[in-house]
């Protein structure tokens, strides 16, 4: 029984395969020799899919050869150890994989001179008050005793000196405070080391002098801790910074206030 059904299935395929033969033939006696090239091209690139396909990605290694053991009665646990060493490879190499890949998406940290620019809107040209901003004194009448240059605050003054034309200003009650001004920023290396220089640090006996100064150059930004002067100059100045250790309830929308220049470039 078992032989007629498998005699009746060959016979079944030989006829298919026919079959098969006859319509495979008619179709290439209508087709021209365009179509025959185009469909040896087609079978030609499913039979290369097929083996790159079918192909193992990578080269295959031959496992070692195990020497064989004596038994004994730690078998079981040095065949248990055997068994976790592929885990822990494993382990160990997706470590070192996300690590790689942590570092590599790691976000960078933008420079000094990467923030000023952000900052300042691109600004190239910067009025700034001395009191209370670059000096640590906060009166023209503490200047006439003494001039410090705020220690936290010269890397970044020199970083805006870099990008910015830079224009520093003060009112002064005599000649000696300016002297002393002048002398603190030459003893901090704002003169050596930044773009600064001694003509662009402008010095006036009015507050009314220094808006004067502000409004003739024409900066992009002006800073300064008088909240009159900042407010006259609301309307001709495209930004300003107000050093200030609180914020007014109201207050034009080209105004920014913060508490030091340092940290309104994030550098505290």
């Amino acid at each position: 029984m078992a032989d007629n059904s498998k005699e009746e299935f060959l016979q079944l395929v030989k006829r298919f395969g026919a079959f098969l033969t006859f319509k495979i033939s008619n179709l290439f006696q209508r087709l021209d020799s365009r179509s025959v090239g185009a469909l040896a091209g087609l079978a030609f690139a499913i039979v290369f899919t097929w083996r790159i396909m079918r192909s193992p990605s990578g080269p295959q290694r031959r496992s070692p050869k195990r020497q064989a053991t004596a038994p004994s009665s730690s078998g079981v646990s040095n065949a248990n150890a055997d068994s976790a060493l592929p885990v822990v490879a494993a382990s160990s190499e997706d470590s070192t994989a996300q690590n790689v890949i942590d570092e590599f998406f790691q976000p960078v940290k933008p420079t000094l001179g990467q923030i000023v620019r952000q900052r300042l809107s691109e600004g190239r040209k910067v009025t700034c008050r001395l009191l209370g901003v670059i000096l640590e004194e906060t009166s023209p009448e503490e200047l006439q005793k003494q001039a410090t240059v705020r220690s936290s605050i010269l890397e970044l003054l020199l970083e805006i000196t870099k990008f910015c034309d830079l224009y520093l200003m003060e009112r002064v009650l005599d000649d000696e405070s300016e002297k002393k001004a002048l002398l603190a920023l030459e003893d901090a290396g704002v003169f050596t080391s930044g773009g600064l220089v001694k003509d662009k640090v402008l010095f006036c006996s009015t507050e009314t002098g220094r808006t004067s100064f502000v409004r003739q150059l024409e900066p992009d930004w002006h800073i300064d801790t008088n909240p009159e002067i900042i407010t006259q100059l609301a309307r001709f100045i495209k930004y300003q910074l107000q050093i200030s250790p609180t914020k007014p309830e109201r207050s034009a929308s080209n105004v920014y206030f913060s508490s030091s220049l340092e940290q309104f470039f994030g550098c505290v």
